[in-house]
């Protein structure tokens, strides 16, 4: 597949499955064997394949109902494709380690690299600031409050 076409799977993963809940489409462009690598995930790690995907999201989808994700840039080459993202999204559901709702706002940012294979994404590996997030919602003070 071209790099263009696994930019536009990308960009479905944020906008379909996560801005839309749309978790079925995770059927369509995971691969069976797809692992998402995210030092904040559950021990142990997000499960494999579509059903990977639809933890993640069912995850802070249930956090954050109103979440929406914005692909700030993408570059691709050969089978890889980095996204720099925005994320933003009202906090009224529990997060996982009994973090309950705070009604706090929050805008967070992350990257993440993800591997193709077949034109169906492989692999992720995620880096985003959780620990602005648990400051925006005041989980852990912030520096010099």
């Amino acid at each position: 597949m071209s790099t263009e076409s696994n930019k536009a799977v990308s960009r479905r993963w944020y906008e379909e499955i996560f801005n839309q809940g749309k978790l079925e489409v995770a059927d369509e462009i995971c691969a069976a064997g797809y692992v998402n690598v995210d030092p904040y995930g559950p021990p142990g790690g997000w499960p494999v394949g579509p059903a990977g995907t639809k933890a993640v999201v069912g995850t802070y989808r249930t956090a954050f109902p109103d979440v929406v994700f914005t692909v700030e840039d993408q570059i691709a080459e050969a089978d890889k494709v980095t996204t720099r993202w925005t994320a933003h999204g009202t906090h009224t559901g529990s997060l996982p380690g009994g973090i309950g709702p705070t009604g706090k706002s929050a805008v967070i940012s992350g990257i993440s690299i993800e591997r193709y294979e077949n034109g169906k994404m492989a692999e992720s590996r995620v880096s985003w600031d959780f620990m602005g997030l648990l400051q925006q919602l005041g989980i852990i003070p912030t520096p010099g409050s």
